[in-house]
């Protein structure tokens, strides 16, 4: 195989003004993401020698498309992949309905996809899998020179997106915030302007969290106030805010911090404030349980230090491929980044690793796959 420089995988996924520079490290030091035996530091070995095994021998071009939530990680991995692999990977972050919707035409090998198929689209049901590949937290970042500390809870956050408070001094905001002083600068809400399935988990948290303040529904789109700002993909959502004194919007944990964002600690099923973080994500995962077919729901959940707005993500594969090469090449690629590429990149990213029992249901499903 050959070795590529890798690639600032992140600068897609962040704003187009940002000079940003990171170094893939290795291993990332997490221990809740083994399929086999550790080498006494947490560090799975078995599911590590056999992933990167199939894979080297593995040739060829796979296209995928989808959500931009996972994007950074996804991004990072391919790009490592050069190291263990002559696959040729790409991903597109159009967000998660446009994914879908390739996927369903054939237009890409695989979807990512933060939200599940709907009634509505052409997805027949049984010819596709959900793999679930990582989670992560959803921050609520805001614009507030001096305001180094921030606290919102769901009834507050569905009336800031609702535009029923318009301004950062508002009774119901400085409640919750005592001993910070609060400006009057008015509110500028950034959310997303595309399909997204971060726009999904966003509103699922404000529909399960704040059921008798929020009224828009829960959706890829919704229809928002006319005086919110739409933006393209995170970026877009993320240049607003920075953008604009007096902004709030929605945003993957990993991208905020890596832009230095201030993200606001947000009051959870137990009562606590939590600030986003893949603590807050591990301990949201600890309480969701695997559906059938392998989704699950880890927004507003139980823990007294789960981050309730967590969200997870999945990629979308064929139970069958008629190229038999085309789908022992996607099996392969993704049982690689669930294993090797979660635990060399996932947390330097912000995302968490799967628990073991969903990993180990995931290689499962690959497994059953056929191609040929």
């Amino acid at each position: 195989m050959t070795t590529r420089r890798r690639p600032f995988a992140r600068t897609a996924a962040l704003l187009a003004t940002a000079a940003i520079f990171m170094t893939a490290c290795g291993d990332s030091g997490s221990d809740s993401s083994s399929n086999g035996d550790s080498d006494g530091n947490g560090t799975p070995t078995t599911v590590q020698t056999e992933a990167s095994n199939e894979i080297a021998d593995i040739t060829g071009d796979l296209k995928g498309s989808g959500a931009s939530f996972p994007d950074a990680f996804y991004q990072e991995a391919i790009a490592g992949l050069a190291d263990v692999s002559d696959l040729s990977v790409t991903y597109n972050a159009i967000g998660s309905s446009s994914g879908r919707e390739e996927f369903a035409q054939g237009l890409n090998d695989f979807a990512g996809t933060d939200s599940l198929v709907g009634d509505d689209e052409s997805i027949e049901a049984g010819s596709f899998a959900y793999i679930p590949t990582t989670a992560a937290s959803i921050g609520v970042i805001y614009h507030l020179p001096g305001v180094e500390e921030l606290k919102l809870d769901g009834p507050t956050l569905a009336k800031i997106f609702e535009r029923k408070i318009t301004s950062w001094d508002d009774d119901a905001i400085a409640a919750l915030n005592e001993g910070i002083e609060l400006p009057s600068t008015v509110i500028t809400v950034a959310r997303r302007a595309d399909g997204s399935g971060t726009t999904k988990n966003f509103t699922k948290f404000l529909e399960s969290a704040a059921p008798d303040d929020w009224t828009l529904g829960s959706d890829d789109t919704v229809e928002w106030p006319a005086d919110t700002q739409g933006g393209q993909q995170n970026p877009g959502v993320a240049q607003i805010v920075t953008d604009t004194e007096g902004g709030i919007g929605y945003l993957d944990f990993g991208n905020a911090q890596e832009l230095g964002l201030s993200m606001a600690s947000i009051e959870n099923l137990d009562g606590n404030f939590v600030d986003p973080s893949i603590e807050g994500t591990q301990a949201a995962l600890e309480g969701a349980e695997l559906a059938d077919d392998l989704t699950y729901d880890p927004l507003n959940g139980p823990g007294a230090d789960a981050y309730p707005i967590t969200a997870p993500t999945y990629i979308l594969v064929h139970t069958t491929y008629e190229d038999a090469a085309k789908g022992e090449a996607v099996v392969a690629f993704v049982r690689w980044l669930i294993t090797d590429g979660a635990d060399s990149y996932a947390a330097d990213l912000g995302y968490a690793p799967l628990p073991e029992a969903f990993r180990a249901q995931a290689l499962a499903a690959l497994d059953a796959v056929t191609a040929g």
